[in-house]
């Protein structure tokens, strides 16, 4: 279960944090002055809290953190997975230093570097120097690179909805020969069909895939859930409007949902 922490950092003060869910407002010094009164520490009362009421049916992978706001309420509403992109080739690049400090803030999640066209071996020194858990790599590298990866590797993939379902399952079944799973994180341009759905759960039967949200496009998300047993949903982080400042109504829509 990923939990917040909410006691400063590296000597900073924990900026002001609202959290909206059940339309209960919750700021660092209305939770602190509650752990007072229940003899908790800030920390602790986040934990407790969460423990006791996020419990997702599958998992959660939020691509693209580059913001505390983002970093601490995905954790604090259960995700799994944050990734950051740490290939200067890709938009929305951190330095390691604010992955570094990002990460401090959280607890309980595991996190994962974005590549592109990185070497293996600034990959590996990046992934030991920011405590990553994965990689997430943008494009199929040969079977020799991926063995020399010293953290478990997904690889992000594209979905192809006029791609016939036998060429669909030996693409599938390449890419997952070095890695842990397949990413699909591009909504599709149109909603699927029940024959597209059918393959795919298929696929999802036999690999480990993770879908964007976005897959649910004229059904549920919890009735793709049912008819697609993915390996996690794919979401994507956002800007802040200003400092501690985020709108999460599309991604509190999400999480609701997923709320076992």
């Amino acid at each position: 279960m990923a939990v917040v922490v909410s006691e400063p950092f590296n000597g900073l003060p924990t900026p002001p944090f609202s959290y909206s869910r059940r339309s209960i407002a919750f700021t660092n010094e209305k939770l602190g002055y509650v752990s007072d009164i229940a003899g908790l520490t800030p920390s602790y009362a986040w934990l407790a809290f969460h423990t006791f009421c996020m419990s997702l049916i599958t998992s959660v992978l939020v691509r693209g953190i580059n913001n505390l706001s983002d970093a601490r309420y995905c954790a604090g509403m259960g995700a799994d997975y944050l990734t950051f992109r740490l290939d200067p080739a890709l938009p929305g690049y951190l330095e390691p230093a604010a992955v570094q400090e990002l990460s401090g803030w959280v607890a309980g999640v595991q996190l994962v570097g974005e590549f592109s066209t990185l070497p293996v071996d600034e990959i590996n020194a990046l992934a030991e120097q920011c405590g990553l858990h994965y990689i997430l790599l943008h494009r199929a590298r040969p079977a020799q690179e991926l063995s020399r990866l010293t953290r478990p590797v997904l690889q992000l993939a594209e979905w192809i909805p006029d791609m016939l379902p036998e060429d669909v399952d030996l693409r599938f079944r390449q890419l997952v020969a070095n890695t842990r799973g397949i990413v699909l994180a591009d909504v599709p341009p149109a909603p699927l069909t029940g024959v597209q759905r059918a393959h795919l759960s298929e696929q999802a039967r036999s690999y480990p895939v993770w879908l964007a949200a976005g897959f649910a496009e004229g059904i549920s998300l919890r009735e793709l859930l049912q008819q697609v047993h993915v390996a996690g949903i794919v979401l994507e982080g956002g800007q802040e409007i200003k400092p501690g400042l985020r709108d999460f109504d599309e991604m509190e829509k999400v999480f609701e949902a997923l709320e076992d």
